[in-house]
C-alpha cells in the first residue's frame, strides 16, 4: 500500500495544478459586460466530446479535416473535437451568438449561444434537430452531430479572467 503513496500524491498534485474550468453562461456576459474584445482574451474549451460525421458518395470530394470510417457500410468522414479542447472566439454573428474556431483557421468554427434548458451556457447551436441528430455548419459544410452532442457547451477558466482583469493592490497594514 505504501508503494502507492508517492503515485497518488502525484496525481493528485497534478489534477489540482490545472485550470478550474467554468461553464460560460449569458448571466456571466451581463454581469462582466464582456464585449466582443473582452471575447477574445478568454480561453475557451469544449465540455464534452464533439463529433461531426458527413456521408461521402462515391467518387466525391477531398477529405481536408477528418478521417474517413466506414458506418453501416457507408463511408463517413468525421471531425473529432475532444473534451477540454482549446478554442478562440473568432466573431459574433448575432446578438448572443458566439463563433469559436478550434483550429488554425478561422474559417473553421463552431456556433454557441445560451440555451434556457442548460442554465442559459453556451451550447452547440444545430439546425433541424431530431431525437437523434442535427445539422451544423462547419468549414463550409454540412455536418450531422448526435443529440447526444447537443449538451455541449462552453467552459473558460473563471480564476485567470478574474486575475487578467483585476487591478489594485494588497495593503500591508502599519504598525507602530
Amino acid at each position: 500500500m505504501l508503494r502507492f503513496l508517492p503515485l497518488l500524491v502525484t496525481v493528485f498534485m497534478l489534477t489540482g495544478c490545472g485550470p478550474r474550468l467554468r461553464p460560460f453562461t449569458q448571466q456571466l456576459v451581463e454581469e462582466q459586460q464582456w464585449e466582443e474584445a473582452d471575447l477574445r482574451r478568454i480561453q475557451f474549451y469544449l465540455s464534452e466530446d464533439v463529433v461531426l460525421q458527413r456521408e461521402l458518395r462515391s467518387g466525391s470530394s477531398q477529405i481536408r479535416n477528418g478521417t474517413v470510417k466506414v458506418i453501416n457500410g457507408r463511408e463517413v468522414e468525421q471531425v473529432v473535437f475532444r473534451r477540454n479542447t482549446p478554442g478562440v472566439f473568432t466573431f459574433s454573428p448575432k446578438s448572443q451568438r458566439v463563433a469559436v474556431s478550434f483550429e488554425d483557421d478561422d474559417q473553421n468554427f463552431l456556433v454557441f449561444g445560451p440555451n434556457p434548458k442548460n442554465g442559459d451556457r453556451y451550447t452547440l447551436l444545430a439546425s433541424d434537430w431530431d431525437r437523434n441528430s442535427g445539422t451544423v455548419n462547419y468549414a463550409g459544410r454540412e455536418w450531422r452531430v448526435s443529440s447526444a452532442d447537443a449538451f455541449a457547451n462552453l467552459m473558460i477558466s473563471l480564476k485567470r479572467i478574474r486575475d487578467e482583469d483585476t487591478r489594485g493592490r494588497v495593503v500591508r497594514g502599519r504598525r507602530l
